[in-house]
């Protein structure tokens, strides 16, 4: 698989990601630092890293469902897997400018 059409799913899962917010927070996950990797194998299958706010997040159970299930309904993708990790711990100053703006952090 070329890098291009890599390229063009990353863009993609990226887009999806951006759909999805915190319930909390009114600040989609992306932009709030959630997602650590997004990882697309040659074919297709895609491991997707991230974190949540905190290991008591309410949507612990859900989100990682809701990020999996959104993923896989992008056409090109075969499978998608989402990892849960608190390694490193998730931090305000993970988030874009976008989202600390949007929240009065700037």
């Amino acid at each position: 698989m070329n890098s291009e059409r890599v390229q063009d799913l990353g863009e993609k899962i990226v887009e999806v990601l951006k759909s999805i917010y915190d319930p909390e927070i009114p600040v989609d996950i992306f932009e709030l630092g959630l997602i650590y990797d997004v990882m697309v194998s040659e074919n297709n299958d895609v491991k997707i890293l991230m974190t949540l706010t905190s290991p008591n997040c309410p949507v612990a159970e859900t989100l990682p469902v809701e990020v999996e299930e959104k993923v896989k309904v992008i056409e090109e993708v075969k499978n998608c897997e989402v990892e849960i990790t608190f390694d490193p711990t998730w931090t305000q100053d993970m988030m874009s400018e976008e989202a600390k703006l949007e929240l009065g952090f700037l």
